[in-house]
């Protein structure tokens, strides 16, 4: 590389690559279409929040059943991440990510006959396990087009589908929400419907936009291919990747154990966040507002994502600008819990959407930086599987969040001591970075 990092030559035969304008015209090409697949699959796991609303009374949930429910989608996940993405890194990610969204299309759609505890749970479980695979296979798929330097800005490119999900999916919920009673369905079930359909219609999409790898891109010239295998195959040697292919190297490997620690802790923000957040606000809604205290929240809600999105991208561009990755997520931690602390105390509104605010920002930043660490050190299967055991973990922490939140809710009625504890493990998590080691590369 040269040292203004825009030239690169391609080894063929006299022809030259711009490396700016190969990873831009990649990132257009992959990043708005990959994007929609995940607002897609975040609107599936996370409408039952603005669901509740509703649906809750309507099935007689208390805050302990509504939490599990919630919660247990990500225990389905979990069990099933790492199986999932290492068959990703088998058949290809065309063919897998496909499977993966008709099936949980199907399943999210049928939330919408959900008739009591059982049923949820085992609904809100086999989502779980019909989406494994997606979000880890997602992060794996971009090291085949990224290397290490470009990918935190990829990932929180990528990632703030997450927080659009948000954005769209408030005012979205709550114009669902308003079919109550439409051909004798509940707003509710429009809304597992309306979002559930689009994901099934997508996933068959995939089967003829997807591309497998680099190699198979027809909008890639082959010098840009030849340059671009080259360019990640450096990268993998710098990182000590090419080390560490086999998924044994991923469970030997003690860093990808912190990772899963702090991801973990963030995951139970996350959806504390997603699946609590409008139940929190509507505690301040005056008790008159009626029907409409749901469309008020859902227009409120829409705050924090945007806030998160803006700030998500931010920290991605920073962080792979200076090439710092431990700090960028311990200061996010720090923020999260900052936001969960005050929170816990406030007594309006407005208070508390800031706070949450703040949370979200925290929370949904740490994506970038943190997912840039372990593929830069891992390669292959390794790869594969250490981005599925961080979200295995991870998927523990997305359980615990909502569980633990909906119990100290029956048990206190009130959200504080929840918001408390979510608070104090943000903090851990931020400690927790300490512990993380540069790799190779960062370090010279």
């Amino acid at each position: 590389m040269n040292d203004s990092g825009t030239v690169q030559d391609a080894s063929v035969a006299g022809e030259q690559v711009d490396s700016r304008a190969l990873y831009r015209k990649i990132g257009l090409r992959l990043i708005p279409y990959i994007f929609i697949l995940y607002i897609l699959a975040y609107l599936d796991r996370v409408n039952v929040g603005f669901a509740a609303l509703e649906m809750k009374r309507d099935l007689k949930l208390s805050d302990t059943v509504y939490g599990t429910g919630a919660g247990i989608f990500f225990l389905g996940s979990s069990l099933f991440d790492l199986p999932s993405n290492l068959l990703l890194g088998k058949v290809g990610p065309r063919l897998w990510i496909a499977r993966i969204m008709i099936t949980w299309g199907m399943i999210a759609t049928g939330m919408a006959w959900a008739a009591g505890p059982h049923s949820f749970f085992a609904l809100r479980f086999f989502l779980g396990v019909s989406e494994a695979g997606f979000f880890p296979g997602m992060i794996l798929y971009l090291t085949y087009w990224f290397p290490s330097k470009e990918r935190a800005r990829a990932v929180a490119t990528f990632m703030t589908a997450t927080a659009i999900a948000g954005v769209v999916g408030a005012p979205l919920s709550s114009a669902l929400l308003k079919l109550e009673g439409f051909v004798g369905l509940h707003g509710w079930q429009w809304l597992f419907i309306s979002e559930g359909v689009p994901t099934i219609l997508m996933g068959i999409s995939v089967l003829f936009v997807l591309r497998d790898h680099p190699d198979d891109a027809p909008w890639l010239s082959d010098p840009e291919k030849k340059w671009l295998d080259e360019e990640l195959q450096r990268d993998r040697e710098a990182g000590g990747a090419d080390n560490n292919h086999h998924v044994l190297d991923a469970f030997k490997m003690p860093m990808v154990w912190v990772l899963a620690g702090i991801f973990f802790l963030e995951q139970v923000g996350v959806y504390t966040v997603n699946l609590w957040m409008p139940l929190l606000l509507n505690t301040f809604v005056h008790a008159g507002a009626g029907p409409g205290a749901a469309s008020l929240i859902a227009r409120y809600a829409t705050v924090p994502y945007v806030a998160a999105a803006i700030f998500m991208v931010a920290v991605g561009w920073n962080s792979d600008r200076t090439g710092e990755r431990r700090w960028h997520i311990a200061g996010c931690m720090l923020l999260a819990a900052a936001g969960f602390g005050w929170a816990s105390h406030a007594s309006s509104l407005p208070t508390a959407l800031c706070a949450m605010t703040l949370a979200a920002m925290g929370f949904w930043s740490i994506m970038g930086p943190f997912w840039a660490l372990p593929t830069q050190v891992l390669g292959g299967q390794g790869a594969a599987g250490g981005v599925a055991i961080i979200t295995m973990v991870g998927g523990i922490g997305g359980f615990t969040g909502p569980f633990m939140t909906g119990k100290l809710k029956d048990l206190t009625h009130s959200f504080q001591a929840g918001l408390l504890a979510i608070a104090g493990l943000a903090i851990l998590g931020a400690l927790l970075c300490a512990a993380l080691r540069k790799p190779a590369s960062e370090a010279k």
